[in-house]
């Protein structure tokens, strides 16, 4: 039992001691609250909150707010079971005053609106060049969730994209969600990952949470390796077993979450924890463009560029062998077409790639130099 002559430590709302005078504060009488949310927006995380117990909350509440200083219209952060999240101080009395054992606080609970809206991207499958099996399965997916009752037990749940960087594995899960018209999550791992232990499974829970209230979603984990990594780099990251044993019950319970597609990408996908990597029905490759998909990469992207071009488009392909669809546009020809621009040129000409080109190979170089 505390006591009520207790005198709290005096902070500000920023949750930092501060030093200010006892005398110059009154005690705060009664504080009401009300949710607002977090500051920024995840797309995983659930805005609305629940109060089961009033008078729970109120102890709850106090016990981390005691000595806080109060004003209307500023702002509480949570910082025990759901951190920062956020309050505004609706009502102080007095106001600028101090939360003490004695202090009343109430809640003004209210559904939040929830802003999020479906993401829609303007790309479609017939932009993706190649990359055939992944659209093969893109078709069972598609089967699958305008008619999940026809599949029973045999439905997609955890498909694996693998591949270098810029081969089409985002761009293909964006062209998916937009052609179907469902929800997409789609979330860096990175951005799963917590500052302290219990964060990351969280995150985790609630992502597949939001998917499966939405469905029919889409969920898709780019970098997966960074949060399911063989448990061999426990060493590297404390936190590496606790992530991967979340991440394999959430993937092992999407069987109840109808209508949830889970894909994920990674770069190497030899990093990944075995346990994780079994849960995947299908690896899928993405593989560099060959001629023909490189011929076809220029011309489609040709056709939507603001100045005309002389260009030798078959020479173009033999000198961009072993480059990424990615790297053909943003390196090569966004460049070629600035390049352009900067010399008040009105047309692309193999001058320009041939600039574009060669200011490639000399930042690739230079990368390849840091490691030598």
């Amino acid at each position: 039992m505390k006591s009520d002559n207790k005198i709290p430590e005096i902070k500000t709302t920023n949750q930092k001691s501060a030093k200010i005078e006892s005398e110059n504060k009154e005690y705060a009488e009664l504080v009401v609250v009300k949710p607002v949310g977090y500051p920024f927006d995840f797309t995983m995380m659930d805005e609305n909150i629940e109060i089961k117990n009033i008078n729970l909350f109120e102890e709850y509440a106090r016990e981390q707010w005691l000595g806080l200083v109060v004003c209307e219209n500023s702002f509480l952060f949570d910082q025990k079971i759901i951190p920062d999240y956020g309050f505004e101080i609706v009502t102080a009395k007095p106001n600028n005053s101090i939360i003490s054992d004695n202090t009343k606080i109430k809640i003004i609970v209210d559904k939040i609106e929830n802003k999020q809206e479906n993401v829609k991207f303007d790309i479609t499958l017939n932009d993706i060049v190649g990359q055939e099996n992944a659209k093969s399965k893109v078709k069972v997916i598609t089967k699958y969730l305008e008619d999940p009752e026809s599949f029973g037990p045999w439905a997609p749940k955890n498909i694996l994209f693998y591949g270098l960087p810029g081969t089409g594995k985002t761009m293909l899960v964006k062209a998916l969600s937009n052609e179907l018209d469902v929800p997409l999550y789609l979330v860096k791992a990175t951005s799963l990952i917590g500052e302290h232990v219990g964060d990351a499974s969280s995150k985790i829970h609630d992502l597949f949470k939001k998917a499966s209230e939405n469905a029919p979603s889409i969920i898709f984990i780019d970098e997966i390796d960074a949060i399911a990594l063989h448990r061999s780099f426990q060493s590297l990251r404390g936190d590496v077993s606790e992530i991967v044993n979340s991440l394999l019950t959430e993937m092992d319970g999407i069987e109840e979450n109808k209508s949830v597609i889970t894909i994920a990408a990674t770069n190497n996908q030899s990093s990944l924890d075995l346990a994780v990597r079994s849960r995947f029905e299908e690896e899928i490759e993405f593989k560099l463009p060959d001629e023909n998909e490189r011929l076809e990469i220029l011309e489609k992207n040709l056709n939507t560029m603001p100045l005309d071009h002389e260009l030798d488009l078959e020479r173009i392909v033999k000198l961009t062998k072993g480059l990424s669809g990615r790297d053909i546009k943003e390196k090569i020809l966004k460049t070629s077409l600035h390049n352009a621009i900067s010399n008040d040129s009105y047309t692309i000409t193999m001058e320009n790639i041939e600039y574009a080109l060669n200011s490639f190979k000399i930042k690739n170089s230079d990368v390849k130099g840091m490691f030598e």
